[in-house]
Parts: structure tokens; sequence; C-alpha cells
């Protein structure tokens, strides 16, 4: 006899934005591989990877898609964002403009993505790179980001280190349970 599963099984699609050079592509890598390179290569267009991860009795599958930074992408966004159930906005701790862009990369995605309610689509917001003060220390203080957070339907705020592993996993578990909280919403 062959043992059927009583587990129910999730996927969900978690877009990664943000400028070029904010850290998307080592934050994917380290959380489903747990590995981080100082090689920077820039991501063309957009690639994804699969992590399986047990939220109570679920089986969660989040598939994320690590989108290029670069303007000259953005006309492809429409295209990755269809079907996409959470949205991570992520930028540098260490770049002010990086930051001044969240605004831009909330409003695309919500304006590709068309969601059925955009005021409860889940969105996270992570300061990557907190490890590397630079030579003029942060340039977006934690309470800045908490209070653009807060004006934007309180969206949860992590700070992260790519490089040294920090709270990666805990801003994945929170947009899985936000994207899961969510699904069950739209179907009632």
């Amino acid at each position: 006899m062959m043992e059927i599963s009583t587990k129910s099984r999730t996927l969900l699609k978690v877009i990664f934005l943000g400028d070029s050079g904010v850290g998307k592509t080592s934050l994917m890598n380290q959380y489903v591989y747990k590995k981080f390179s100082e090689q920077y290569k820039a991501t063309i267009g957009a690639d994804f990877v699969t992590k399986e991860l047990q939220i109570d009795d679920k089986v969660v599958t989040l598939q994320i898609w690590d989108t290029a930074g670069q303007e000259r992408f953005q006309s492809l966004g429409a295209a990755f964002y269809r079907g996409a159930d959470c949205c991570i906005l992520i930028y540098d701790v260490n770049v002010q403009k990086s930051f001044e862009s969240l605004q831009n990369w909330h409003e695309e995605f919500i304006k590709q993505a068309d969601p059925i309610n955009p005021e409860t689509f889940p969105f996270i917001v992570i300061g990557n790179k907190i490890d590397m003060e630079g030579e003029h220390g942060r340039a977006v203080s934690e309470r800045k980001a908490r209070e653009w957070c807060a004006s934007r339907e309180n969206i949860p705020y992590f700070e992260t280190s790519a490089k040294l592993n920090y709270n990666i996993d805990e801003a994945f578990l929170c947009i899985a349970n936000l994207a899961l909280d969510n699904q069950g919403q739209q179907q009632t």
C-alpha cells in the first residue's frame, strides 16, 4: 500500500524587486543554498529557484523570482509579476538612492501584477548589507525605513546580511505566512 500524505502542498510565487546591486541574488542564494559569493554578476532578465518549507501542516514551496534591477529590464515586469503571491522589496542600507527607489518598485509591481486587492497584497521590505557600514556610516536608518513601511499598510521590515546569513530565514518565513494568509482570504 502506498501511503498518501495528509499534508497539503502549496506553491507560492515570490518576487524580488530592488535596484541593481542591493543583494537580491545574494539573499536568494544564501536562503536557498546557504552560499555567499563576493563575485557580483548582474542578473539578466530574471531567474528563479525553489525552496520547500514546512509551515504547520502545510508543505510550502516558495518559487523565488530574482529580477534584474536595471531600468532596461523593467518592461519584462508584467510577465514575471503575473500570478505572484507576494513581493519582497529590497534596498541596500548604505545606498540612499536604493531606498528612494522602493516607492517606484512598489508602484510598478502593483501596476504590472494588478493584484485583486492592492492594499492587502503581501509585501515585505528588506534592508540588506547591514554588515557593511560604509565609510560615512549607514545611509538609511532603521527608523526611517520602519516609518516608510508603517505609512504603507504596515509592511513588515527586516534588516539582513546575505553575507552573514543574518535574519534571512525570518524574513522568508514572514513572507510565506503573509502569502498563505492572503491566499486564505482570497478564497473565502
